[in-house]
């Protein structure tokens, strides 16, 4: 019996236990610092076990031993914690699966893992994971006929269906609220006919602009990180642009500009934080006097009106309040903001969210035949039951690792599934069992 240990206990965990526990020959240890949580995935599982482990606290032995003790982790984990998993991974030459980007760190440890004859396979969720093998796969298709791929752009976004869209923000959580903000002070980078565009940290969404999806209207989109390294990882040397952004309801963009502007995302910690009213908290992060009008003096630092949406939507989350206190003795911004935003911009009982994901290529062809590529797929929660936040972030992980235990998929170092190895049966089974479909048009470009 081959033995998972599931670091992480979710929003996005459930789909991929049920997927994993559904094999006889599995057995899964799942550990989290919340042990009901980790209890109820386990749930009637009689191939499971739930612990307790805090990874910031614990020390390194309990989770070096969780590793030993097993032939793959899965590491749902914030992604800072990757690395340290990934180094124990290596020391115990066992399999590493993985949902995040691949961080610097995690790079260093290819030759590492190389040697040890393991696999640490990254980014294998939605966005990053569903979006690399769905582009591949078009890429590779349009190479296998000669041609090559002129511009490429890629959007991805988990928002709340339309019918569930009903807060000011057009966003509920799906994933991890700090993760969310987080992502938030980001910088990005990205390829636009010929030239290269820097956002710096701060400026993200200052950058952004509208995208019509067929069948929902107009969103907006910003971009996602640094694009310029998945050139190679594609394959697209002498691509003209190369885009990867996220998606969002109308007025985010600003919105977020305006919360950076504040400093709200700031993780510096701020202390004696425990007694003090929300709108004590506020008033110190923009250096307001909390016995006048913070609101007027926020809209007069930001330039807006004292009524302005952004005021508005701050208010809905409670951070005015004069009455509701701090119970932290010591936080961040940044950390203050996503608790809050939390509290108010959850999915409420059968309520659906939504995944859009949408990729646009330019091909030429040998004879000066051009095409304009595009791809969309779009799927939806299911009420009472999975999110597909979780569906698709989730199964693409529980296939790969699934595929490396049966040994299916053979490999080892720092990998991510942009390989015909691993992208076609996986998407063949997301497809195929689990409503994963991408529809396509092409159009012929005319000169």
């Amino acid at each position: 019996m081959k033995r998972i240990l599931l670091l992480g206990a979710g929003l996005v965990t459930r789909p991929l236990v049920n997927y994993l526990l559904d094999e006889p020959d599995f057995f899964m240890t799942i550990a989290s610092r919340t042990l009901s949580k980790a209890e109820a995935l386990v749930g009637n599982h009689l191939n499971a076990e739930a612990v307790k482990l805090d990874v910031v606290n614990d020390g390194i032995e309990p989770l070096e031993k969780l590793v030993a003790d097993h032939d793959l982790a899965i590491s749902l984990l914030p992604y800072a914690y990757h690395v340290k998993v990934a180094d124990l991974c290596i020391k115990h030459k066992k399999h590493l699966v993985t949902t995040s980007y691949v961080s610097k760190d995690m790079k260093e440890r290819d030759a590492a893992a190389k040697e040890a004859g393991v696999m640490l396979l990254n980014e294998i969720g939605v966005d990053p994971g569903i979006d690399h093998m769905s582009a591949m796969q078009v890429i590779d298709r349009v190479k296998s006929k000669g041609g090559k791929i002129t511009a490429f752009r890629s959007y991805c976004g988990g928002l709340p269906a339309p019918e569930a869209n009903d807060n000011p923000y057009g966003y509920k959580f799906s994933w991890s609220p700090k993760g969310v903000v987080l992502a938030a002070t980001n910088s990005a980078r990205y390829l636009l006919n010929g030239k290269i565009v820097d956002i710096p940290t701060g400026k993200l969404f200052e950058d952004n602009h509208i995208l019509d999806v067929e069948g929902l209207g107009k969103f907006e989109a910003y971009p996602n990180r640094d694009s310029l390294g998945y050139i190679d990882i594609y394959g697209l040397e002498g691509v003209n642009t190369m885009y990867r952004g996220t998606l969002r309801n109308l007025d985010w963009c600003r919105t977020w500009d305006k919360i950076t502007e504040m400093g709200l995302l700031s993780k510096e910690e701020i202390l004696d934080l425990s007694g003090k009213t929300y709108l004590e908290f506020m008033a110190g992060v923009v250096g307001a006097d909390p016995e006048g009008d913070v609101k007027a003096h926020i809209a007069e630092k930001l330039g807006i009106k004292p009524d302005d949406p952004v005021i508005k939507k701050l208010e809905h989350i409670g951070i005015f309040s004069d009455e509701e206190k701090l119970t932290c003795e010591k936080s961040s911004p940044l950390d203050v903001l996503a608790d809050l935003l939390l509290r108010e911009l959850f999915y409420r009982k059968g309520e659906r969210d939504m995944i859009i994901m949408q990729h646009e290529f330019d091909a030429e062809y040998p004879g000066g035949k051009k095409e304009h590529i595009t791809s969309l797929f779009i799927d939806y929660g299911i009420p009472h039951g999975d999110t597909a936040m979780a569906r698709t972030v989730g199964l693409p992980a529980a296939i790969a690792t699934r595929m490396i235990l049966q040994g299916l998929l053979k490999g080892s170092g720092v990998i991510i599934p942009v390989i015909p190895e691993i992208y076609n049966p996986v998407l063949k089974e997301l497809v195929e069992k689990h409503g994963v479909h991408f529809t396509e048009k092409v159009k012929e470009v005319v000169a």
